[in-house]
């Protein structure tokens, strides 16, 4: 059902924890599903993020996407990490069951949302970002 590459992510997450003082943290859940995935970047004055790290509450699928998602931005400009999309993180786990796929958009958000935050706190603008979608925690409201 899970590829080896999806089992390997979940059994042995990359980067799983916080940044202090992080330069963008972007939070996004599914509520239907329960899945919360928080992505913390460490961007560097060039635009080149340093260090990512996750933290995921959900399935397999949902903590081998975001340890996934995490080691592809590593190293990766700002505008590079933007065209990160759910399509390739489940390439490069070489796929994900039809169920799992949300698991995949929740990273592609996630990094977005994190993106997102950094623009904000740094008063810039990043070409093709788009305002992420409420958080989890307004969804609850």
């Amino acid at each position: 059902m899970y590829s080896e590459k999806v089992m390997d992510h979940f059994s042995n997450p990359r980067n799983v924890g916080e940044i202090e003082n992080a330069s963008g943290v972007g939070t996004v859940g599914n509520a239907k599903c329960g899945d919360i995935m928080r992505i913390f970047l460490d961007i560097d004055e060039n635009q080149v993020i340093r260090d990512c790290k996750f933290k995921t509450f959900g399935c397999g699928a949902a903590v081998a996407t975001s340890s996934m998602a995490t080691e592809m931005v590593m190293g990766k400009t700002v505008q590079e990490a933007l065209e990160v999309t759910n399509v390739a993180v489940m390439e490069a786990l070489d796929g994900l069951p039809p169920v799992k796929v949300h698991c995949s958009l929740l990273a592609e958000e996630a990094i977005h949302a994190a993106l997102w935050d950094y623009a904000e706190k740094n008063g810039i603008q990043i070409e093709g970002l788009k305002k992420p979608k409420a958080d989890i925690h307004d969804e609850e409201e």
